[in-house]
């Protein structure tokens, strides 16, 4: 019984969880709406280079994930941030919402199907494309790439493929890993197993 109860409150999220979740996506969010100016800057280099690192705008899926380790946080946190971007007045406005909850959904589908457990860079990664991939429904859905040629096609998402397991996949496991070093991770986790069995050595 003791052990069936560590594991509804290992899975369950607590007002806690909710707002630390809330807590790192404001800050992301602000993230977001300066990352705009180098978005910006990289645009004029070549066809679509901006891609190169459209991937952050999908880092706060697999960042706080990675630090609270629950289910449903990834896409709280996408859906969070997102709306903060919104209230600095993107001028995205209404799509952003509908972008993150696409990007912030395919990211926790990632982690679904590890079943929560795998905290790995490749798991990361893998999230991020799939958020990347999440991100390219409503770009279809708006008519933003009806006029591409395929090879643009190819490499305008192959360009954001990237970016994604890179900045949303493997730069978010680094700084994850970086805050555990910290020992800040202890508060935001439940005790696992091994913590426990650690105890009675």
């Amino acid at each position: 019984m003791v052990e069936v109860n560590m594991q509804k409150e290992k899975r369950g999220l607590k007002l806690s969880d909710l707002l630390v979740t809330v807590l790192i996506s404001v800050v992301l969010g602000v993230v977001y709406h300066l990352w705009s100016s180098v978005y910006g800057l990289l645009s004029p280099l070549f066809f679509q280079a901006d891609e190169l690192v459209y991937g952050m705008w999908f880092i706060a899926s697999t960042l706080v994930f990675l630090l609270i380790r629950k289910p449903g946080v990834a896409l709280i946190a996408e859906v969070a941030a997102a709306h903060v971007e919104v209230l600095f007045g993107s001028a995205w406005g209404i799509q952003l919402l509908v972008y993150s909850l696409l990007q912030g959904l395919a990211a926790e589908l990632i982690f679904a199907a590890f079943r929560y457990r795998n905290f790995s860079a490749p798991v990361a990664g893998l999230a991020g494309l799939a958020a990347s991939i999440g991100s390219l429904i409503p770009d279809i859905f708006y008519g933003y790439v009806g006029d591409y040629a395929p090879w643009m096609f190819i490499a305008k998402y192959s360009m954001r493929a990237v970016s994604s397991v890179v900045i949303a996949g493997f730069l978010a496991y680094s700084l994850a890993k970086a805050v555990e070093r910290t020992g800040v991770t202890h508060l935001l986790r439940p005790v696992e197993s091994k913590d426990l069995a650690a105890l009675d050595d």
